[in-house]
């Protein structure tokens, strides 16, 4: 729901701090393409062809790792549910392999409750549905799909994540006709006792999406080092942005976020290259539409700053040779481009607000699922109404680009011919498995290096992948460096130089930038990014 001028402040949109992720290789659980949480009723179990979906007395039907069992409360209907607890190597992963027509069409539901619960199928022939939640009551994933023309059975999948506590689910519809084939059992997969696993979920060296990764950590080999996509280019990409080879991204407060120094934008530090004005709202009446006005409370707290002297200081900013966007988001951002119709309210409505202010762009920093081909076709659209100077950011939660079969990871391979930079918010995400397939822990530069190893890895060049962080310790939930740890990661992607354990298998001296969360925070901690980062972001080759 977007924000509304007389809300507490306490409802204002904010990017964090959020709950942090632990270790693991499932990434690809946001892979689903536009799927939805729900909150209405289960469906009618009738056609369900699901065995003991309802985990009624006993995992019959099921074959599950780790730490699993039926139990008889909490329920969300009948007498049991699933009850499962991952591991520091396991998911809790419980599976069933269901005979299934082609070329049909299924829907796939359950009602869940716990921290990062998903929910999917594999073997589909067609694009595998994957969705989930993190929430401490009962809720919805619901998702569709349709078979291949060769597909004969389907395995769906339940698991939570890597080191945290445990999940419920209960009452599992696979709805659709079903298969004549007696489909042969999953097979239980085997998990090494090693808090550090070795095989991934990570993105084979391609240009295009890995539509068949899953999200166990004995899913995909692991890709060799020396196998990256892309050579050690020099292309700068997208030259008619007018932006410098090297740019320095910060995001600015279009709210009062409590805790920060309120900015006019003329106040935001001049190391920013990219300036987010974050963020715009949506229109609750026209799914994918955005609107933009400067926040009322704002406003106030900076003494009454106006329209008129912000559109003043878009201008003056540009004239300093900065590009100022509009981010489309944020945590609590509710706009959903999940349909034709949806991206062309989202392309009419957002270029309308960019001619009215004068921005040059638009970051989508979507952080509660995004349609990798609706959004793209949306941003497609809007870049060839706006002109080639169009500026297209990402600011991606890092488990949204963790494989190329993530959906957000698609976005920006979908776009990739428009595409400035993403900067992925390389915090709140516990631990990573990096390139390599070893697990780093955030606030760490080997996490920061190992992760942009796998973007550029998987298909994206240099010059479009930035380092997120946070501008000081109070900005997320966890994952903050030291902007000298910037600088080093930096370093060490670019030239080989000053990096930690994790040594990339090759330079890439077009590296992008970085982009901190917030030019509010960073007024906060005494400026400590913008001074540190700007000027080395600036003298880098």
């Amino acid at each position: 729901m977007a924000r509304t001028l007389n809300r507490p402040a306490s409802h204002k949109r904010r990017r964090g701090p959020v709950p942090a992720l632990a270790a693991g290789a499932t990434a690809l659980a946001l892979a689903g393409t536009g799927l939805a949480l729900f909150a209405g009723g289960a469906n009618a179990a009738a056609g369900n062809l699901v065995a003991n979906g309802g985990f009624d007395g006993s995992l019959g039907g099921w074959t599950c790792t780790g730490s699993a069992s039926a139990v008889t409360t909490p329920v969300h209907s009948g007498s049991g549910a699933l009850q499962a607890t991952p591991g520091a190597a396991d998911t809790a992963e419980c599976t069933q392999t269901i005979s299934v027509l082609p070329n049909t069409s299924y829907t796939l539901s359950a009602w869940v409750q716990g921290p990062y619960v998903y929910l999917g199928a594999r073997g589909t022939g067609g694009t595998d549905p994957s969705s989930w939640s993190n929430q401490n009551s009962w809720n919805q994933l619901s998702s569709t799909f349709t078979t291949g023309a060769s597909a004969r059975s389907v395995t769906v999948y339940l698991h939570g994540w890597y080191g945290q506590s445990a999940y419920l689910a209960d009452d599992v519809v696979l709805s659709g006709p079903g298969g004549t084939s007696t489909p042969s059992p999953t097979a239980t997969p085997t998990v090494t006792p090693t808090p550090t696993p070795t095989a991934t979920a990570t993105p084979t060296a391609t240009t295009t999406p890995t539509a068949t990764a899953t999200p166990t950590p004995t899913a995909t080999a692991t890709p060799t080092q020396t196998a990256t996509p892309t050579p050690t280019a020099t292309s700068t990409g997208n030259p008619t942005t007018g932006l410098p080879k090297h740019v320095v991204t910060g995001y600015w407060h279009n709210f009062d976020n409590k805790g920060n120094n309120l900015q006019k934008l003329s106040d935001v530090q001049s190391a920013y290259d990219i300036i987010a004005v974050s963020f715009a709202d949506s229109v609750a009446s026209r799914p994918g539409a955005i609107t933009f006005k400067l926040d009322a409370e704002l406003s106030a707290g900076l003494g009454g700053y106006t329209d008129a002297q912000f559109r003043a200081d878009v201008k003056a900013k540009q004239a300093a040779g900065k590009k100022v966007i509009l981010s489309i988001g944020g945590q609590n951002g509710a706009i959903s481009v999940n349909d034709a119709a949806a991206a062309q309210a989202f392309t009419d409505t957002a270029y309308a607000v960019i001619k009215d202010y004068g921005f040059d762009g638009i970051d989508i920093d979507l952080e509660n699922g995004v349609n990798p081909t609706q959004m793209g076709n949306a941003l497609h659209s809007l870049q060839s109404k706006v002109g080639p100077g169009f500026v297209l950011t990402m600011a991606p939660e890092t488990i949204g680009m963790y494989s190329t079969a993530g959906a957000y990871f698609q976005l920006a391979l979908n776009t990739k011919d428009i595409l400035t930079v993403v900067n992925t918010q390389f915090y709140n995400s516990g631990g990573m498995n990096g390139c390599d397939g070893k697990v780093y822990t955030q606030g760490t530069i080997d996490f920061i290096t190992s992760q942009v190893c796998t973007q550029i890895q998987g298909g994206l060049r240099p010059d479009q992948v930035g380092i997120g962080v946070p501008a000081s310790s109070k900005a997320a939930g966890g994952g903050y460096v030291a902007p000298s740890v910037v600088n080093n990661a930096l370093d060490c992607l670019a030239t080989g130089k000053n990096c930690g354990s994790f040594v990339p298998p090759a330079k890439w001296p077009t590296i992008r930038g970085a982009m901190t969360w917030s030019t509010n925070w960073d007024s906060v901690n005494g400026n400590s990014f913008s001074n540190t980062v700007g000027p080395f972001v600036h003298q880098m080759p």
